[in-house]
Parts: structure tokens; sequence; C-alpha cells
């Protein structure tokens, strides 16, 4: 990371103990190609150890590894996405170090010539609370990489073993600017980052699986002098991990500090369970690991109309969809941050608001945000997972626009839509209100007839009104809905009960 890019002003309010936090973000994110970058052996996640590990990934003598051109489009969308500037000739390097999940002694990486340069993404750190602000975080470079397997301890036997599936997988290396000052600035950071690379459908990113990992470099010094010793807190997999984990450093790196001490450049864990970070190993600078070209890939020579036709191709970002939900749906901003929290919840938003308008898009918004979305998250489900589909909601709030449904009656048909009782036809909602008779009354006679029932039934009630107490008023409603079985017209029901009580 380049150090000579923090001269942002000192944020006092971020300050932790008279110190100034400085931390920079690298993340390992795998590109969802069905081959590793430079094999056809699968990158499909969780079978057996060591079942896809081809020849050239463990790196015997006589391989040659092939790059796979799918990683190369991906890393390109994930450029310009973040407005980078593009290595269109990139070279690929050897580093070297041993490790035992590293058969062949080194990793095939970008250190002179990344396929992505300078660029940058705009993030809203505390999003939705009081103090949220907005931020630009620097990005130094992205570069591809192959991923090298994985260690795995049994603490029962008291021995490690070595699965090598993970050998060769694709990954893109982000590289950010020292510009976060606080657990929460990268927090947002890194959220923001794993937001573009799903939307993109360049990466899952589940951090369970280890396709998006994150290491957090975190350093401390009094404001105006030069950057402290800085740690490397390595391979975070969660969202709140990562928050904690930096905290507990700021923490360490103050207490040595203030102790007399000096933070020693290392290589950090985090013990989840006694919520504290030590060191694993002490950090290697670049010229530990000897880098040099890869003498068995030639450069990548990318031509600019493939640049302009993975350009055209790309989706809306998500910055500027939200921008559209709140000029074009004039939804707040609050609900187009919502709506825009993944691609597919913005895909799906925007085909229930074609079947049902663009004037009731507020509506839609609202049973998008509540009632759905509600129901998956306590069911652990993503959007992708609603067994309701865009057309099957937008078929039930028809009804409602239509008066066919009251806002109660919509809540039945809704449940019964989730459970699948109507099927999986788009006119579902319709099949729903047919079987159960879930049909509004809106006829104003028989309204009438109902409401006059019920004040000769409530002359009480109707003095007290009269009275001057407006309870009472709404003591009629209820009545008059209740004689109806709920079917009736809320708003008719108010507007004949005012009518006939004068």
């Amino acid at each position: 990371m380049n150090s000579t890019t923090v001269t942002d002003t000192v944020r006092t309010d971020l300050m932790v103990d008279g110190y100034e936090v400085v931390i920079g973000i690298e993340i390992h994110c795998q590109l969802n190609t069905d081959s590793k970058i430079f094999s056809s052996a699968p990158t499909d996640f969780g079978h057996e150890a060591n079942t896809q590990a081809s020849i050239v990934d463990l790196g015997l003598p006589g391989v040659l590894p092939v790059l796979n051109s799918g990683v190369v489009e991906r890393a390109l969308k994930f450029g310009i996405g973040v407005d980078a500037e593009l290595g269109l000739f990139n070279t690929f390097d050897r580093k070297n170090y041993f490790y035992p999940d590293l058969p062949k002694g080194y990793q095939i990486t970008q250190m002179a010539n990344p396929i992505v340069g300078s660029g940058h993404i705009d993030v809203v750190v505390n999003e939705g609370e009081k103090n949220e602000y907005p931020k630009r975080m620097g990005i130094t470079r992205a570069h591809l990489e192959e991923d090298a397997g994985k260690s795995v301890h049994d603490a029962v036997e008291g021995m490690t073993g070595v699965d090598l599936n993970r050998a060769g997988t694709p990954l893109i290396e982000i590289v950010s600017e020292p510009d976060m000052r606080s657990a929460h600035e990268a927090l947002a950071y890194i959220k923001a980052i794993h937001q573009l690379v799903t939307w993109l459908g360049i990466s899952d990113a589940i951090m369970a699986e280890g396709s998006f990992r994150c290491d957090c470099n975190v350093s401390i010094r009094k404001p105006g002098a030069d950057l402290g010793t800085r740690t490397e807190l390595k391979n975070l997999n969660s969202f709140r991990s990562i928050e904690r984990a930096i905290n507990r450093e700021i923490e360490r790196q103050i207490d040595i500090i203030e102790e007399g001490g000096k933070v020693i450049q290392a290589t950090m864990l985090y013990d989840l369970e006694k919520d504290e970070t030590r060191v694993m190993r002490t950090k290697e600078d670049a010229n530990d690991y000897r880098y040099f070209p890869d003498p068995d890939l030639l450069p990548v020579r990318i031509e600019q109309h493939t640049v302009d036709t993975i350009r055209a191709a790309m989706p809306e970002l998500p910055v500027a969809r939200r921008a559209r939900l709140e000029s074009e749906l004039e939804l707040t901003e609050y609900d187009a941050r919502i709506l825009t929290g993944s691609r597919h919840l913005a895909d799906y938003f925007e085909a229930v608001v074609d079947e049902v308008g663009q004037q009731h898009a507020k509506s839609a918004a609202n049973w998008v945000m509540g009632d759905l979305l509600g129901a998956l998250n306590k069911d652990d489900k993503d959007i992708i997972d609603s067994p309701i589909s865009a057309k099957q909601l937008a078929g039930m709030l028809k009804r409602i626009f239509d008066d066919t449904l009251s806002g109660k009656m919509a809540k039945t048909v809704f449940s019964a839509l989730y459970e699948r009782a109507g099927g999986d036809t788009d006119d579902a909602a319709d099949q729903i209100i047919e079987a159960k008779g879930l049909k509004q009354e809106t006829d104003t006679g028989a309204i009438k007839a109902i409401v006059e029932e019920v004040i000769t039934n409530n002359a009480a009630m109707v003095e007290e009104y009269r009275g001057g107490k407006e309870k009472a008023f709404n003591g009629l409603v209820g009545q008059v809905m209740k004689a109806s079985r709920g079917s009736a017209n809320p708003q008719q029901v108010n507007q004949v009960l005012k009518e006939l009580l004068g």
C-alpha cells in the first residue's frame, strides 16, 4: 500500500486516546469461473480433500500453466466498476516462499504489472445511523493470482493435514490505500467491495466458504507524525470479526506504546472466543519473496475493443441505480438504499414495479422491504430463494389497488403465497382469493345497509360520538368491519358512517 497518499485532515472524533488510526485493507476475492486460473480443474466448494487438484495446480515437473480467459474478463469488470486505470499490458510473477499448502514453492501472482491500477469506491460510513457520512476510499491496485491450499488441523489426533483443492483457485487481490481511520470505516469499505463483486456477478463472495477473505493492516500514530509500524490481521472471515479484531488490535498497540514499548511488524491472528489479537509470525517484506517474472506465462495484452465490449455489457452500478430509484420512482434515500442492497433484490423490486406501474412504486417498496424481507430474514433466506415471485407479489398488489383486497386480507393472501398455497403460477394470488373467499365488499348500497344496522344496534356509542368523543367513531367502524366479516372497504365505511351520523 502506498503510504504517501495519507494526507487527509485528521478527524479528531475518530481518534482513540489521542492516536490517529490508519487502516489499509487487502481483500482476496475468489472469481467464479468453473475452472481454475491456470488449469481445467474444477473450483466447486465442499468436495473431499485433494480430489480437485490437477498436476498443473501442484506444479509437477514438465507441466505448463494456461491462463483462463474468464478471470481476465472478471478482473476488467471489477476495474471498470471502481473507475480504475486498467492494465492493458499485464504480466505474471512468481512469489517464492515455503509453506506446506504451497506444493510448488511459489505462488503465481501479478507484482510488476497488475491488471487493475489506481481506482476508488464511494462508501457510506455508519450507514442508516444519525452519524453516517460519505467517504471516498482509494484503491491502489487489484491483481490476479492463484490461491494456495489449506492446512487442516485435527486437535484430537494432534495432526495437521493438507487439502490442495483450493490450490490454483482464481483470486483477485484488491489492495486499498490506507484511507480508513476507524473500524467502522474499514467495515464500510469491505461491505462496499463485497456488494460490488456480487453485483457484478464475478464472485459469490461467501465468506464462510473462504471466497471473500480480508487482511487488515493496522497502525497508529500521533497526529502529524510519520506512519506507525503496521500489523496485519489475517484471514478475517466475517463482518463481525473484522470490526472487533481491528478494535482489539488498536487497543493492543496503544497499550504497547503507552508502556514505552515498540510495535513490531507482524502477522496477527484474532481469537474470537477470547476477543483478543496475538502474534502469529513476524511480517515479511516484499523482497523476502524474491519476486521474478514467471517464465511459463506470456504477458497479457488486452485490446481496447475488448474493454469497450465489457463496459457496454456492465450492469447499472449500485450508486447509479440508487440515484435512479430516487429520481424516477420518487423513493426516499432510505428505501433506495435498502432496495439496492443486492442486485437480485433491486431486480426483484423493479420487476414488481414493472407489473404494477411506477405510480405504485412506494407501496411495492413497502411490501418488499417489510413483509417479504421480514419473512425471508426470519427463515434465513435470500431474495433469490423467495417462494413468492415478483409477478405473484405484483398480482396480489394489483388486487389491493383495485379494492378487491383490504390491507388485512392482503396479509392473509401474502402468508398463503409465502407458504406456496397458491402454487407456482403467476395468478397464484387470484387463486388464493377465490379459494378463501377473500373479496372486499365495495358495493356502497350493501355497506350502507350494514352501517345503518350498526348505528341502530349501538345507540350509546352513537351518542358518545355526537357528544364529542372521537374514539367512539373508531368503535363504530370496528363494529361495521365485524358485521361484514372484514370484507367491507374501510374507506367507504368511514365515508358512509360520517354521512349517516351527520
